[in-house]
């Protein structure tokens, strides 16, 4: 089932979603590499940062989303932005960095994808992305939960939803490719404020799928108790903070000479 994304209600927490992007690029030890993308690049936000590290290297963001796509070029002035599925894109030469951040767990069976990714490294290039470890936090546990009820379950049983894997398994399927690797996994504590902060991290990432698929008429009523289950799991600090612990998966892949 197909989704759209919301560019703006993705950059709400900007800053917080950045963080795992910069620890994730700060272990690539490329020092002038020729050619960047940034697979899976959102609203280009964080493409910029690339740009900035390698000032002279050509950087492209690529996209399945339209929508990301069109705010990236409006946003992001000076990088190539194209609309394009990771799944079936081929560079037209090797590049020297390839960068996904959080978007291989919304490809089903992403680790056969892997060999394809490595393929488009030039030897002795890099190979670095970041996915969610969170799947089994309350956060995705309540849409579940609450997605499967009689209420709903007929019109989001189709609805897209993330998964990943731990290190060991991107360790051991980049270890076969003849990759050196450095997988690892970090849990954010992210401080959130505002009126149902949760409720807003997620329904710009992983809820949006089941948001979507809800008909007009019932999606309230889901957002509702959504909302008021995840207050329940989140509940308010005695300073008016929200606290939203967030795993994180990093692998680091030097693909061989």
């Amino acid at each position: 089932m197909a989704h759209t994304w919301d560019p703006d209600r993705y950059l709400t927490y900007a800053d917080e979603r950045g963080r795992p992007f910069v620890d994730l690029v700060a272990r690539v030890d490329a020092p002038s590499p020729r050619r960047v993308v940034d697979l899976g690049c959102g609203p280009g936000n964080l493409t910029a940062l690339l740009a900035r590290r390698w000032p002279e290297a050509s950087v492209t963001g690529l996209d399945s989303s339209p929508q990301m796509i069109e705010a990236a070029r409006h946003d992001v002035p000076g990088i190539d932005f194209d609309v394009a599925d990771l799944r079936e894109w081929r560079p037209a030469e090797p590049v020297d960095v390839l960068v996904s951040n959080a978007t291989l767990q919304w490809v089903p069976g992403h680790l056969d994808l892997l060999p394809s990714l490595v393929a488009a490294v030039a030897p002795a290039g890099w190979l670095a992305f970041q996915v969610p470890g969170n799947f089994d936090e309350p956060s995705h546990t309540i849409r579940r939960d609450l997605a499967a009820l009689p209420a709903y379950a007929e019109h989001t049983a189709g609805a897209d939803h993330p998964a990943s894997h731990d290190p060991g398994d991107y360790y051991d399927a980049l270890a076969a490719l003849g990759c050196t690797v450095d997988a690892w996994e970090t849990t954010y504590l992210h401080v959130l404020g505002g009126p149902d902060p949760v409720f807003t991290w997620v329904s710009a990432t992983g809820a949006r799928p089941t948001l979507q698929a809800l008909p007009d008429d019932l999606r309230p009523r889901f957002e509702a108790e959504f909302k008021e289950r995840l207050a329940a799991a989140y509940p308010t600090r005695p300073d008016g903070t929200v606290l939203l612990p967030f795993r994180r998966v990093f692998v680091v892949a030097r693909v061989p000479r």
